[in-house]
């Protein structure tokens, strides 16, 4: 049972570096310190929108029914951040214990 715990955490780890590599790389491509029309480049920001934007999504919409626009500025992966952190810390303080 602690392999599938074990598991879970590290999926929601690279999770969460998907997340933080996603942001940089935006940083960096609105910077105009890198290229977006690199091969390369392309292909990060192409695996990494199609693995966060199904999560991101939805909370894109739930955020947008509180929060009025901010003109530009995406707070849906900040909350998909602590989202993960929370789930992540819930199954580790609180689930895990139970099978241990």
């Amino acid at each position: 049972m602690f392999a599938i715990f074990w598991l879970i955490n590290t999926v929601l780890d690279i999770y969460i570096w998907f997340l933080i590599i996603h942001v940089v790389l935006s940083w960096l491509t609105t910077f105009g310190i890198i290229n977006n029309q690199q091969p390369f480049v392309q292909t990060v920001s192409h695996f990494l929108y199609a693995v966060i934007e199904p999560a991101a999504r939805p909370v894109r919409n739930a955020i947008g029914k509180f929060l009025p626009s901010l003109r530009g500025i995406d707070l849906s992966i900040l909350a998909l951040f602590i989202l993960v952190k929370f789930i992540q810390i819930f199954i580790n303080t609180t689930i895990l214990p139970i099978f241990l």
